[in-house]
């Protein structure tokens, strides 16, 4: 595997929305560079970026592959990425290593979600533009065009038109060099041709606008411009570059990659116009080359044959394999061995890379994605990337009883390869919960712990934490008497219950004249305690719980602590059942982003939801709205807001407090927590 330097290295990310043929894009830059020797195809699981099973079942990515290729002696880092949702951390972690993007959308859809949505999220990431599946029914490249204009304003601007459409897609004009560029399905063989006279004055109409961005680009172009001189073609050629590698203007270009048509005009576009390594916003004002070495982990992959490979882009300096660097997050050593250079699943080792390059390393200690690697005499931090927390919990368990510990570990490799995941135990209702994405996120997961980890996992739904709390003061009796030959057993107590705020369980004592003996008070506490884990109207644990200790009588022989413990129980049982118990749930605070068209249909479900609108806040083109909303009602939000958004909605949510369920909710979730006792008691 040859070694680049960096002037001869670019970086970019496929992005956009699924099914518009990103991974059919990179297979086809594969396959013309002679990188791959097959154009492979989504549809027959034979392609080099897709690789996973999991990705050749569903037909989708959801994971990012590297995929590099040679073309005009410069290597094409290629990442192709996710355009499903449930994945978009996928494009969140490439977009911090790469130094620009082509934004692959569909001939036929136009402008879809997911573009839209990398569109905000990236404003300051140089991008291209790929219309892609021109050779599909009803595709239409200026309408693709007029719909990018619309949505997205700025200034996007053709570097090619496309010659025919649909069956009768032949290849583009491309307007740097005003000529005809027809393309030999499959092959990708190009000739050039003179341009189609029907075609020339839409042609010298795009040309016009392509010399405006070019002058646009460059002050002193642009005065000769305005000054009504003609720029001349090299002129014009510079300026392209200067707006490319600034992503002042967004390029844009057509094809089919299914086919191989009209797919190295693109490349040749990336290698002599494209946002260069030395330009990324990460390494400014540096002389990467020379500057002390500093990489960042972007992707850890978990592997239970070959173990760990992460996989980072060296910003700055020059990395040696056999070496022993500084993970400068951890502030601990990593020993190296080889540098590894990625194309889909495949591995070549090379003895070192430069500045601006992407590689994988095996088998580290403590590094995990995120974190620098850097040199210990000159130690640089390099911020760590945001990635979205989750929103859809789950709880899992094994099939098999005697999997936890199996289970456990599995979890482990998973958490290390995917930092949006998170797993928790929760200690009220006794489940292992999994927070994703989304729910085909889930399902992946799920599929993964069965694959690589030999777990079979089964989701079910969480379980909400309610809690049970009084709203009146009584006092109860508890006697445990108890004869059975020999010493007997006697405990008697009582006890005054109240509702408090001051915590979720105050015990107090309040004993006169050692009716009571002073050594059973802990035993009473403990009693109480224990108990509270079971409320009275459906078993979920109390809180905000009182109690105080005042009175009672024992036995010189028959009391133990064994004997006051129980009578604490009874007092409680006795005393919550008059004490007018009801049922607290969890309110989480929300804050939704949208779009403004779809404020009133949040803010109507939300009302739905029994939820309260707090108040709106603008960011940018989205409207943010902050609530608070009973957990219940939120259990499925992930989905229920792409659904109302069209994918376009994000949400967070953290605890807030404990507030009573209303009569109607709270008859409802006692009569199903009764269902579920019957149940498990048969």
């Amino acid at each position: 595997m040859k070694v680049y330097p960096t002037n001869k290295i670019r970086n970019i990310a496929l992005v956009g929305h699924g099914g518009t043929g990103k991974t059919s894009l990179a297979e086809a830059m594969l396959f013309t560079t002679g990188a791959s020797k097959r154009l492979g195809k989504t549809d027959d699981g034979n392609t080099v970026a897709d690789f996973l099973p999991e990705e050749i079942k569903r037909k989708i990515t959801i994971s990012t592959a590297l995929v590099p290729c040679e073309h005009k002696d410069h290597k094409i880092n290629i990442l192709d990425t996710p355009g499903y949702s449930d994945f978009y951390f996928e494009v969140i972690a490439a977009s911090r290593v790469v130094d620009s993007m082509v934004v692959v959308l569909s001939a036929t859809a136009g402008v879809e979600v997911q573009t839209e949505v990398i569109w905000d999220d990236f404003p300051n990431i140089p991008k291209l533009a790929y219309v892609n599946r021109m050779d599909k029914e009803n595709a239409d490249f200026f309408k693709v065009i007029s719909d990018m204009k619309e949505k997205f304003g700025g200034s996007i601007v053709p570097v090619q038109i496309p010659i025919g459409a649909e069956d009768n897609f032949k290849g583009v004009v491309d307007l740097i060099s005003m000529k005809a560029l027809m393309f030999e399905a499959g092959s990708g063989k190009v000739s050039v041709q003179d341009i189609p006279s029907d075609m020339m004055d839409d042609v010298e109409a795009y040309k016009e606008e392509l010399i405006e961005a070019a002058a646009e680009a460059d002050d002193e172009l642009l005065t000769k411009y305005l000054e009504g001189e003609t720029l001349t073609d090299d002129e014009v050629k510079a300026g392209i570059k200067a707006a490319a590698g600034s992503g002042s203007s967004v390029f844009v270009f057509c094809g089919a990659a299914t086919q191989n048509i009209a797919v190295s005009p693109l490349m040749d576009f990336i290698v002599d116009c494209g946002a260069t390594p030395d330009r990324n916003p990460m390494v400014a004002d540096k002389n990467i080359e020379t500057a002390p070495m500093s990489a960042q982990v972007f992707k850890t992959i978990a592997d239970p044959y070959i173990g760990r490979l992460t996989m980072f882009r060296l910003f700055t300096g020059q990395m040696k394999g056999d070496s022993v660097y500084y993970n400068s997050t951890k502030e601990k050593d990593e020993k190296i061995s080889q540098i590894l250079i990625m194309t889909g699943k495949e591995q070549a080792a090379v003895p070192e890379i430069f500045a601006g390059d992407i590689a994988a390393l095996a088998k580290l200690s403590t590094t995990t994605t995120g974190d620098t690697i850097t040199t210990k005499a000159n130690p640089v931090v390099i911020d760590p990337i945001q990635f979205p927390e989750p929103t859809l919990s789950m709880a899992i368990e094994p099939k098999s009883k005697g999997d936890e510990d199996k289970l456990s570990g599995a979890i482990q490799k998973i958490l290390e390869e995917d930092p949006t995941i998170r797993v928790e135990k929760n200690t009220e209702t006794k489940q292992t919960i999994l927070k994703s994405m989304g729910d085909t996120h889930v399902d992946i997961i799920i599929d993964k712990l069965s694959r690589k980890f030999g777990v079979d996992v089964v989701s079910r739904e969480m379980r909400i934490p309610y809690r049970e709390t009084i709203r009146a003061t009584v006092e109860a009796e508890g006697k445990h008497k108890k004869q059975t030959g020999g010493h007997g057993q006697f405990g008697h107590v009582w006890i005054k219950f109240e509702p408090t705020d001051e915590g979720n369980f105050i015990f107090e004592e309040n004993v006169f004249g050692g009716s009571v003996p002073r050594n059973y008070f802990p035993a009473v506490e403990k009693g109480l305690i224990e108990a509270m884990e079971e409320g009275v109207l459906a078993g979920y644990p109390v809180s905000n719980l009182k109690a105080t200790l005042y009175d009672g009588s024992y036995h010189s022989v028959d009391s133990s602590e064994m004997a006051f413990k129980l009578a604490a129980r009874l007092a409680y049982k006795k005393g919550l059942e008059m004490a007018k118990p009801v049922l607290l749930e969890p309110i989480y605070n929300v804050e939704i982003e949208v779009p403004e068209a779809y404020m009133g249909d949040i803010i109507g479900d939300l009302n739905s939801k029994r939820g309260r609108v707090l108040g709106m806040d603008s960011a940018g083109r989205k409207q943010i709205i902050k609530a608070q909303v009973p957990l219940g009602e939120m259990a499925r939000y992930t989905i229920d807001l792409k659904s109302m958004t069209q994918g376009r909605g994000k949400f967070k949510m953290e605890p807030s407090h404990y507030e009573e369920v209303p009569a109607q909710n709270a008859d409802k979730i006692i009569e199903k927590a009764r269902q579920e006792r019957e149940e498990k008691e048969k």
